[in-house]
């Protein structure tokens, strides 16, 4: 069932609203044109009549959608001018505090957590791998809409990499190819949103793009204190929570494992109740001075939904991550991927297929995961000679380190100090979601500085340091 209408502004917006749930679909599709700005503030919407006859639909169907949709300040109704998108719709609810900042503009140098180092992206590899595809491929594969779920060629790939190298439990068609972890979180809120499940426990401290995320769906999130065992040290998450996101394999940002006796924990909760956990995995190759802490999903693949991606392994630019989901819920994530037409391009698709079937994939990795630890023993070594006062923590895995503070020295003194530099940092405050605070710190990313770039960036880092404590 598919129809499309021409909005005020002239843009002609196409609704497809697939499978046995099609109110959950359309409230999903009409959120996420909302959210991505597709239906601006204001834009006036069809009547329910209208647009249950373009869809096919039950006209009682559309009508209940948009109801909901009033009811989470998505819509505004007035009798007699219809239904519009709410004037505050667009705008994405702050869920961070209000000093988090973006890099400065003239930063020469950048330290902040989550990126890669994108000149170490494999360009020949990929491009070898590319033409491969391409010489392979059925043409609607390459150039047909296809599987929402992604090719299968790419789901078989990560289905057999995932198990060898994460541990990961899964099948082809467990797997749903998103554009990045936060489609994948963007997909999964919508699929709790139509089971009614509206409250969201979080890591008290953890992605703010994340909560945002989530709390555009119209979850309520609820923070779940962390400590140097990972989450979960107060216990379950309070009742009436229907789902857990997790950084379970290094625990964003605070870089620790969760706790054997909390993984546990974390599973009998969501079996007893049917709930779900959202394992993000974001950085689980990327190990240094053990064996890889594996999956949590493989202890409980019918309660854990796995969250994957390339974006440090490859680059963030290619958009690729992938979910495993528990099979009874993989057809309706497919449906309200497919609803919503958040497809990811073909061809690159097609490409990681072959980059990981031919091994290119595992070479990428364990080179960077060479070059990013020798960046990291440097950056701790470096630290320990120049800056004894701070303690660096969280440095077993992943991209990034955490620098806790001598007490009486500001996040903000060192991220200012350290901007006049032309150098930019972030504070482990911009993490916070609630719960108790853990003291000033300092989230440093070892990765995305350019191999000539690196030690002038980590010397600026000693130097903003060392001002600051001696202020």
């Amino acid at each position: 069932m598919q129809g499309t209408w021409a909005t005020s502004a002239g843009l002609d917006l196409h609704i497809e609203v697939t499978g046995t749930r099609p109110r959950a679909a359309l409230e999903s599709a009409l959120r996420h044109a909302i959210r991505s700005g597709r239906l601006a503030a204001g834009t006036p919407l069809p009547s329910s009549r209208a647009l249950a006859a373009d869809l096919g639909l039950a006209r009682n169907t559309v009508a209940d959608a948009y109801g909901q949709l009033v009811a989470e300040g998505w819509l505004a109704a007035r009798h007699g001018s219809g239904t519009r998108v709410a004037g505050h719709a667009a705008q994405i609810p702050s869920a961070g505090p209000a000093h988090v900042r973006a890099p400065s503009a003239g930063a020469r140098h950048n330290l902040r957590p989550g990126v890669p180092d994108v000149s170490a992206f494999p360009r020949s590899a990929w491009l070898a791998a590319a033409r491969r595809a391409l010489a392979a491929a059925p043409a609607q594969s390459l150039i047909g809409y296809g599987d929402p779920r992604g090719p299968l060629v790419l789901r078989t790939a990560l289905a057999s990499y995932l198990a060898r190298a994460r541990g990961v439990s899964a099948t082809p068609e467990r797997i749903i190819v998103c554009a990045g972890f936060s489609q994948g979180l963007e997909l999964l809120s919508d699929l709790l949103s139509s089971k009614g499940q509206r409250t969201l426990a979080i890591e008290a401290y953890g992605h703010p793009a994340h909560r945002q995320v989530v709390a555009s769906a119209g979850m309520r999130l609820v923070p779940v204190p962390v400590d140097d065992r990972g989450a979960l040290c107060d216990g379950a998450p309070p009742p009436g929570t229907g789902a857990l996101l997790l950084t379970p394999a290094h625990q964003y940002p605070l870089g620790v494992a969760l706790a054997p006796e909390r993984r546990r924990q974390a599973i009998e909760w969501a079996a007893a109740g049917d709930r779900l956990i959202i394992e993000d995995d974001y950085d689980g190759e990327f190990r240094y001075d053990r064996q890889a802490v594996g999956a949590l999903q493989a202890l409980a693949p019918d309660q854990v939904i796995y969250a994957g991606t390339a974006s440090k392994s490859l680059a963030p630019g290619l958009r690729l991550g992938w979910l495993v989901v528990p099979e009874r819920l993989a057809g309706e994530v497919a449906e309200i991927k497919r609803a919503t037409s958040r497809l990811s391009s073909s061809l690159d698709q097609l490409t990681l297929a072959e980059l990981i079937s031919s091994g290119g994939y595992d070479r990428q990795v364990r080179r960077v995961r060479l070059t990013y630890r020798a960046r990291r023993d440097r950056l701790v070594s470096e630290l320990r000679r120049k800056v004894p006062e701070v303690a660096v923590t969280g440095i077993a895995a992943g991209l990034h380190v955490l620098i806790r503070l001598p007490a009486g020295v500001a996040e903000e003194d060192v991220i200012d100090g350290a901007a006049a530099r032309g150098l930019a940092l972030q504070g482990l405050a911009s993490c916070r979601a609630g719960g108790p605070e853990l003291g000033p710190a300092l989230i440093v990313g070892y990765a995305a500085p350019p191999g000539h770039a690196f030690a002038a960036a980590v010397a600026l880092l000693c130097a903003a340091l060392r001002a600051a404590i001696a202020a």
